[in-house]
This record gives structure tokens, C-alpha cells and sequence, in this order.
């Protein structure tokens, strides 16, 4: 069980301190409003990404027996960590262009994350997946992961807040640039272990 909890903090660290449209937001809510504007944005996650949990998990649980299938989907799933591993390893720095406007932040944060493609391709080609491991290794360990992941994910979105509020060229400093570029590494890794995985289910048919 402790594999999913760790699989879920990673994805979560790398979710909650990577540059993406509901960072960005939550960012400027900060910046324009105050702290608890970024706040109402950081926890939308929670709010508006169950849905797509439910709906990808059901679809994966449905293609149980199409191993090609899942194996397509974590192939996807590999190359979509690839694609954010890269961008991250060539990750400068995250620059505002600030306009002033009256903050409704949670609502932001719920229309921005539900409208993002980010988390329909994370939990289709990952995040399910992963799921449906879980649910074969332990009954609690989809909640660990889970948990791991959103934990993480929300409450460094809540942190980065609170630091921009503090210092506004946090997001440009190199210790935050190095951190993403590490994080990028680690998802390159990570995807080639997925990507594996998905060459084993492909094989199982052939």
C-alpha cells in the first residue's frame, strides 16, 4: 500500500508545484486579492475533480478485459508524463501579466480546472490506471493514493500562496525553477516505468 501513497505524493508534489492554468490562478488571485483569494482557487481541486475520478475509473474498470486497450491508455498515459517531465526540465520561470478584477475565486478555480484538459488526461491515462492497480493490491490503497495526491497537491498550491503573498518574485527564483526541473526528472522516470507496463499489456495480446 505504501507504493500508491508514494506514487501519490510524487504525482502530487510535481501537480501542486508545477506551472498550469490553475497555478497561474491561483497566483494572481493572490497577487490582485489577498491570500484567501489563492486559497478558494488551491481547493477547487477538491471540489470539481471528483467527477472526472468517478468517470475515468469506471471507464477503466469497464476495459478490465481489453488488456490492448489499457495498454494503449498507459502508452498515453507514458507519453503524457514524458511531454510534462520535458516541459518542466525546460521550465524558466512563471511571469504574471496582472489585470485587475473582482475576485470570484472558487468559482475561477472550479470553471479553469473543469475546463483544463490537464486533469481529463492525467486521470484517464494515470491516474485510473494506477487506481485499478490499487484496487487489486488492498482495498485502502486507491484512498492512500488518492490522499498522497491531494494532499499534496492542494496544500502546496495553499503554500505557493501564502509565499507569493510574502515575496511576489518567488516564481522566478532558482531554487523554484531547480525544484521543477528535479521534479521533471523524476517524471521522466516515471514514465518510462509506465511506459513498460504498457509494452507487458500490449505483449499479453500479441
Amino acid at each position: 500500500m505504501i507504493e500508491y501513497l508514494s506514487l501519490g505524493i510524487l504525482l502530487g508534489l510535481y501537480a501542486g508545484l508545477t506551472p498550469g492554468p490553475l497555478l497561474t490562478l491561483v497566483v494572481s488571485e493572490t497577487l490582485q486579492h489577498d491570500f484567501r483569494a489563492g486559497f478558494k482557487v488551491a481547493i477547487a481541486p477538491i471540489v470539481s475533480d471528483a467527477p472526472i475520478i468517478l468517470l475515468s475509473l469506471f471507464a477503466i474498470r469497464g476495459l478490465a478485459d481489453f488488456q490492448h486497450i489499457l495498454g494503449l491508455i498507459s502508452l498515453v498515459g507514458a507519453c503524457f508524463l514524458i511531454w510534462m517531465g520535458i516541459e518542466s526540465l525546460r521550465f524558466q520561470g512563471l511571469h504574471l501579466h496582472l489585470e485587475t478584477t473582482k475576485s470570484h475565486a472558487l468559482r475561477k478555480g472550479i470553471l479553469v480546472n473543469v475546463l483544463s484538459p490537464y486533469p481529463y488526461l492525467f486521470w484517464f491515462s494515470v491516474g485510473a490506471p494506477l487506481l485499478g492497480k490499487a484496487m487489486e493490491k488492498h482495498a485502502m490503497a486507491p484512498a492512500l493514493f488518492i490522499l498522497g495526491f491531494y494532499a499534496l497537491l492542494v496544500g502546496l498550491k495553499i503554500l505557493l500562496a501564502f509565499l507569493v503573498g510574502k515575496s511576489k518574485t518567488l516564481l522566478e527564483g532558482q531554487a523554484y525553477i531547480l525544484s521543477i526541473r528535479v521534479l521533471g526528472f523524476v517524471l521522466l522516470v516515471l514514465a518510462g516505468m509506465i511506459f513498460t507496463e504498457a509494452l507487458d499489456l500490449l505483449g499479453q495480446t500479441s
